[in-house]
């Protein structure tokens, strides 16, 4: 903690704020995309990117859930996608999922989260539509990378339901991605029209 700390109380001396761009970002935001990944330390969307400050507008919880529209409640995932969408105007929107995913390996090996009915509730929005998979069809035995690129394409297909997003698509307004990214080998993976992910050269 006192790295991080240090680290924070240096951010004003380590960065020029007298520069045109940070009293641009003052003025307000203008992101290129929304960028809907997990809360998982190893994945750091700026570093995958190299966005600079104001280009990626950040939506992070565990699993990279898109909850269904319409929801009972208040929800952040709704009122950030909302928001990105309709004030923001950002015209691409990317989900991205990634390898050594504990949320998406706890729904694979069924764990027993009765200790944690927070995490429960959340993992069971996902679960219903990898329960084809995890249930045996149309495969046998899936690997978390299977399971982790099934929940991306779940979570785009979630997306689509919410209403800003299906205006923004219907007036060719908006773009949809699907990432899978390695954490040990920085790899990343994007969802092609045929529904496979593969590596595509810089």
């Amino acid at each position: 903690m006192k790295a991080l700390l240090d680290r924070a109380r240096s951010f004003k001396r380590r960065v020029d704020f007298e520069s045109g761009e940070y009293r641009k970002l003052a003025e307000g935001q203008y992101p290129e995309a929304l960028f809907i990944t997990c809360s998982d330390s190893r994945v750091i969307p700026a570093l995958i990117t190299g966005a600079r400050p104001g280009e990626i507008f950040e939506l992070r919880n565990a699993g990279n859930i898109v909850p269904p529209f319409g929801q009972p409640g208040a929800s952040g995932e709704a009122a950030t996608i909302e928001y990105a969408l309709e004030v923001l105007g950002v015209q691409d929107v990317i989900v991205c999922g990634h390898s050594h995913c504990g949320a998406m390996g706890a729904i694979r090996s069924g764990d027993d989260l009765s200790r944690l009915p927070g995490v429960e509730a959340w993992l069971d929005l996902a679960r219903p539509r990898l329960a084809p998979v995890l249930d045996g069809t149309p495969m046998t035995d899936p690997s978390l990378s299977d399971v982790v690129q099934l929940n991306i394409v779940n979570q785009l297909a979630a997306l689509r339901e919410y209403p800003s997003a299906r205006q923004c698509l219907d007036a060719g307004r908006l773009r949809l991605h699907g990432w899978y990214y390695e954490v040990d080998t920085g790899q990343v993976h994007e969802l092609d029209e045929d529904g496979l992910f593969r590596v595509h050269a810089a």
